[in-house]
């Protein structure tokens, strides 16, 4: 074996397989042992079919295990064709052809010595001829299985040339086989449209490495689905062509011709959808978000023309007179405004209820839900996340699902794989669809603003027609994380009831939380010197300073002020990297909240550390990751699904099974192997956009500076409105006024107000 370098240095070795200490089947993950001359080395990494025996060449470098030791971890390898008769003995004799074990391999290698190798490949009716007990038939099988061996290490190696590593080599090589050399020397392009994490950059940079002569139309063809991709990720559903030119150029400088005559092919191919715009523009969308938004407008439509409101007073009583009943009930006395709200619910085939905090929302949605049960009729509740839904629950008395639950998502309807966001046919991810509706009255779904195109397409695609739809969220707030601009679309057409609560209830209205949070949104004065009980604002000049006040408050002074365990205690920041954004605060929460210990067990992930009793996240949705709970009475449940924003604590990190533990706050009990870490972070400090859906007991909130677009109004209301009893804004109060007064906000290029006015009367649109 060959070695040089130190722990840090990249690195080659070389030397036989000896065994294979622990493989994960779904990911290739594997644990072995590689020896050379003179000693024995422990190696890790993603390898596809490795088998003991084997002679490899591996590049990579030296770590430190916490428990085990020096090892090598593996970032590129080719396995060496065993020509001398040593090595062909040894890979024979450990399994590496099935049908040949020691003492077949050992009369082969007497008979043709280094040569045995080149007559299995070559020769195989010489092998059949010589060896006794060998057929015709097996030499050839033989054959036909050590050339393609062969022919896959060869693609590796031919891929590992130009910068590919060992598991996208493999996922490459699964698509194209032999094709790959031809795919690489024509349009390296071809691989961002056909494989699955590969994108415009690392075919840029194949072609970069390769040299090769690619026609620029392949260039820009892939630039083009590239940055409409990229844009989905911004919350676009399509771009302007005159902002797709400006993207193109920004990204590959300017070409020769435009990309018109290409836009226009891949929108012949299908590849694209070009539909006239505004301003003597066009918009120009992939085609899944141009059905998708198609589809919400028609289902929509589809619920309005089907759905049979029952009149008022239709069964004797009138509902007005059932609504006072209610308000009695729940001790409560509705304004004008509110009990339009109440009663549009139950007499429009589709509403729509937004307002602020303390505007009465929940309480409606209650009176609501008892109008509808009064009359017999079924009810379903859901909202976007966990946590939003659980909140949902606990404030109805209700079952309620997050909306992926609603709809029945099972990993028997697509394999995690083949399931994404945005897919154009995600519908088929769901039990619930088109095909197999759910069986419900009513539908009411809470934090509408979260709601993206993709899960709006899903929900509506599962509604039987005939069925009520009640929309309610804060329009104020944050638009979703995914693509789309849903509830503002929706309400800007026009076309639905839309019900705006405005005046603040009478209890909610003693909150500074509450008051303070719609003066933001109207941009009027915050007295940030006014002593309160719930709305904080501690003076700090630098970001040192700051940290300290947010490492007491989190610690010592809110758990006890508003009864709260500290891990229920939440910093929400506007950005990820700047002096008080979420990386840098996490590390500096974790050091002094759960520093290192010899007790507790920690990973390093790609330069991140776990450490069992940090705080966790989930930072995206994993539909098929299998969980348990054990509640009070010791029963036990399981399931499958964590999803974005969901939050816990690391409970514990097992070295021998390569898998941490987190316990999420709802009592799941999840483990992840050691090479799907990067699914979770560090939640001491998350950004206000993760924070969307959610409600803590109390939130701290750095005031310091960061890029100006993030700054904005629209931020810092839904990161006030986040907390139940008390929010502390920690820094300067100038970042707090900038804050307040800046009204950027990112154009979120959204057509579906359009797609619905087109529905509803071509002429609005």
């Amino acid at each position: 074996m060959s070695q040089g370098g130190d722990n840090s240095a990249e690195t080659v070795l070389e030397g036989y397989v000896e065994a294979i200490l622990f493989r994960n089947e779904d990911n290739g993950y594997t644990v072995f042992t590689v020896s050379g001359p003179k000693e024995e080395t422990t190696c890790t990494g993603v390898i596809s079919g490795l088998s003991a025996g084997q002679y490899m060449q591996l590049e990579g470098r030296f770590v430190e295990h916490a428990v085990y030791g020096r090892q090598f971890s593996v970032m590129s390898y080719v396995f060496k064709e065993p020509h001398t008769s040593e090595a062909f003995l040894r890979f024979m004799s450990s399994g590496g052809l099935p049908g040949i074990g020691k003492k077949k391999a050992a009369k082969i290698t007497d008979r043709f010595g280094d040569d045995s190798y080149r007559i299995m490949i070559e020769e195989p009716e010489t092998l059949a001829k010589e060896i006794k007990g060998i057929s015709v038939s097996q030499a050839y099988a033989f054959q036909e299985v050590l050339a393609e061996k062969k022919q896959e290490n060869d693609a590796r190696m031919f891929l590992q040339k130009y910068g590919i590593g060992a598991s996208l080599s493999e996922k490459i090589y699964n698509f194209y086989g032999q094709r790959i050399y031809s795919v690489i020397n024509e349009n390296p392009y071809q691989l961002a449209e056909d494989v699955k994490s590969i994108g415009f950059k690392t075919a840029d940079e194949i072609v970069l490495r390769s040299g090769v002569h690619v026609d620029p139309k392949y260039r820009i063809r892939s630039a083009v689905i590239y940055i409409l991709e990229t844009a989905a990720g911004e919350g676009h559903t399509f771009l302007p062509m005159e902002e797709l030119r400006r993207r193109i150029t920004e990204l590959i400088g300017r070409t020769e011709e435009g990309p018109e005559g290409i836009i226009s092919d891949l929108s012949i191919e299908k590849r694209l959808v070009v539909k006239p715009g505004d301003k003597d523009d066009f918009f120009v969308y992939l085609p899944c978000y141009w059905q998708m938004e198609v589809n919400v407008a028609e289902r929509l439509k589809n619920l309005m023309n089907t759905v049979i409101p029952f009149q008022d007073g239709d069964d004797g009583v009138s509902e007005s007179d059932k609504l006072s009943e209610i308000e009695r009930e729940l001790g409560v006395t509705f304004d004008e405004t509110q009990r339009e709200a109440v009663l549009g619910g139950v007499t429009k085939g589709i509403t729509v209820i937004t307002g602020g905090p303390g505007t009465g929302k929940t309480t409606i949605i209650n009176a609501i839900i008892k109008l509808y049960l009064g009359r017999g009729m079924s009810v379903k509740l859901a909202a976007p996340t966990g946590r939003a839904a659980k909140r949902l629950a606990e404030t109805s008395g209700m079952e309620t699902h997050t909306i992926h639950r609603l709809l029945g998502y099972a990993p028997a309807f697509g394999s995690e794989d083949d399931f994404h966001e945005g897919s154009s046919d995600s519908r088929m991810a769901f039990e619930y669809n088109f095909d197999n509706p759910l069986e419900t009255d009513v539908v009411i779904i809470d934090e509408m603003s979260m709601v993206d195109i993709w899960l709006m397409n899903a929900l509506l695609n599962a509604l039987p027609d005939e069925t009520r739809l009640i929309m309610v969220g804060d329009c104020d707030q944050l638009p979703s994380v995914g693509a789309g601009n849903v509830l503002g679309d929706i309400i800007a057409s026009g076309v639905f009831y839309v019900v705006r609560l405005e005046k603040i209830f009478r209890q909610a209205a003693q909150s500074d939380i509450v008051s303070n949070a719609h003066r933001i949104n109207k941009g009027a004065p915050v007295d940030l010197g006014k002593p309160s009980k719930d709305f904080l604002f501690i003076k700090r000049e630098t970001d040192d300073k700051i940290i300290s006040a947010i490492y007491t408050l989190v610690t010592d002074k809110l758990p006890k002020y508003v009864e709260a365990d500290k891990a229920d205690i939440q910093i929400l920041t506007p950005s990820r990297l700047s002096k008080l954004g979420v990386e840098r605060l996490n590390v500096i929460m974790q050091s002094l909240i759960n520093p290192p210990s010899p007790a507790k067990k920690e990973k390093e992930f790609r330069g991140f550390i776990f450490r069992e009793g940090d705080k966790v996240m989930q930072i995206k949705n994993n539909y098929v990751l299998e969980w348990t709970r054990t509640d009070a009475f010791g029963m036990g449940e399981t399931g499958t699904g964590v999803y974005n924003g969901d939050t816990g604590i690391l409970e514990r990190v097992s070295t021998f099974d390569e898998t941490v533990t987190v316990v999420f706050d709802d009592g799941r009990r999840v483990d992840y192997a050691f090479s799907e870490l990067d699914e979770l972070d560090l939640a001491y400090a998350i950004t206000i956009h993760k924070a969307q859906g959610s409600e803590y007991p109390a939130v701290v909130i750095p005031m310091f500076y960061a890029p100006k677009m993030l700054m904005n109004r629209k931020l810092l209301y839904t990161a006030v409105t986040r907390a139940r009893k008390c929010v502390c804004l920690v820094g300067l109060p100038e970042c707090f006024f900038r804050m307040e007064e800046n009204l950027y906000e990112s154009r979120r290029y959204s057509s579906l107000r359009m797609r619905i006015c087109e529905r509803f009367d071509p002429l609005l649109s």
